[in-house]
């Protein structure tokens, strides 16, 4: 089982939705049939989107929103059947950087988008990048 996870700006106006899948699907094509992807942003959004749409030409794959929180149910969260809570209780406030790690820590490679070098998600892809994580970044910025 391969596994990809994912960090990206929380917003990626910039990115065509069919680059992405493309760049996932690519992934597929080498092995990668585990994704996991966090749920706090747009680049978030549009993985999980392209995801299910993949799903039905792909249905071996799986894919799982990791989340950093204990569901709380809201019209714009994703289907909770899709939903993963990793162990990191007792540390609310640093969740989400508990919840990367734990995705990094997890996966074999990381698509990412990465159009400038401050924030966590490039903070998160230069992580991934020196754990030997294969990176694919469909952004401009140097990991």
């Amino acid at each position: 089982m391969s596994v990809c996870t994912f960090f990206g700006h929380k917003e990626c106006h910039n990115l065509d939705a069919q680059v992405l899948r493309n760049a996932i699907e690519d992934l597929i094509q080498q092995g990668a049939d585990l994704f996991y992807v966090g749920h706090q942003g747009h680049f978030d959004a549009m993985v999980y989107s392209c995801l299910k749409q993949l799903h039905n030409v792909y249905p071996h794959i799986q894919f799982f929103v990791v989340l950093a929180y204990l569901p709380i149910k809201k019209p714009d969260h994703p289907e909770t059947a899709n939903t993963l809570y990793p162990e990191i209780e007792g540390y609310p406030k640093f969740a989400i950087d508990r919840r990367n790690r734990w995705m990094i820590h997890a996966a074999d490679h990381c698509l990412c988008y990465i159009t400038h070098t401050w924030g966590g998600a490039y903070k998160f892809a230069r992580i991934a990048k020196q754990k030997g994580l294969n990176i694919v970044n469909l952004g401009s910025a140097v990991l």
